[in-house]
């Protein structure tokens, strides 16, 4: 049969007289060799080829969620609600696959997990600092936690000026005091407290219609918080199925601490004003 000529053939060689081992530029553009050599197991096991890809997995979506969020921080700085909402949208989908990506793990069973687990030592996702630069942005905070990067002062400079920034809810809370709503919370290196001024003025949110573009605003926040308990939740079943209450790697008490982690509201005011609306 002859070839469909609207069917345009794809290139099949690349390279030139000097370069005739030039690799394709989807694997020159993606960095390939880099990316397919970094999967190095300290074992025989089977499943830590699996659990080295995922935390990896992991780690790269960590960056690309804190990208979107940084996006919606910026365009919430600007009161422009459109760019804020699209980047947090997108950011929920990042969170979506970071959620699913707990069933990459969940085949492996407590022997499995006991075989390697020697091999990484100390090692724990605990000590991921893209992971912690995410929950300083959900207003998070811990100045204590930096001690595990003093031997890496440019992250424990980029943690420590993050410990510092306004985070993502932050943002939000000042938008809504430009808008008119009594909303007194100064940013600074503490962890998010409950306020029921913050809840008073989420209530007057909801329940004013000339300020329904800032309702939707706070559904797609509460989308993000809703998202972060599901991720923790996750955690939390993965280390339970795989380990069940033993100590954590990285010296935490393992199941209780992501157990209370788990139980945390993100943005709690979000969730508190539904009780009077």
């Amino acid at each position: 049969m002859a070839a469909d000529p609207q069917v345009s053939t794809p290139k099949l060689a690349f390279g030139s007289a000097e370069e005739p081992e030039a690799s394709t530029p989807y694997a020159q553009y993606a960095k390939l060799d880099v990316l397919h050599s970094l999967q190095q197991p300290r074992s025989k096991v089977d499943a830590e080829l699996s659990f080295i890809i995922t935390t990896q997995v992991m780690e790269l979506l960590f960056d690309l969620l804190r990208h979107e969020w940084t996006t919606a921080q910026h365009a919430l700085r600007e009161d422009d609600l459109t760019a804020a909402h699209a980047a947090l949208k997108r950011g929920h989908h990042v969170q979506d696959v970071l959620v699913n990506s707990w069933d990459l793990l969940a085949t492996m069973t407590p022997m499995e997990f006991a075989a390697f687990r020697p091999v990484f030592g100390e090692a724990s996702g605990f000590q991921s600092s893209a992971f912690l630069r995410l929950e300083f942005m959900l207003g998070n905070k811990s100045a204590r936690l930096l001690t595990m990067y003093q031997g890496t002062p440019s992250v424990h400079s980029e943690l420590t000026a993050a410990l510092h920034a306004p985070g993502l809810y932050d943002e939000a809370l000042a938008l809504l005091a430009r808008r008119g709503l009594a909303v007194d919370v100064a940013p600074g290196p503490e962890r998010h407290q409950e306020s029921e001024q913050v809840t008073a003025a989420w209530h007057q949110v909801y329940t004013d219609p000339e300020l329904a573009d800032l309702v939707l605003l706070g559904e797609a926040l509460l989308d993000t918080a809703e998202r972060v308990t599901r991720w923790r939740q996750r955690h939390y079943s993965a280390v339970k199925r795989s380990m069940g209450a033993k100590p954590g790697s990285g010296g935490s008490s393992g199941l209780s601490w992501l157990k209370q982690s788990a139980d945390q509201d993100v943005f709690p005011e979000l969730w508190n004003v539904r009780n009077t609306l």
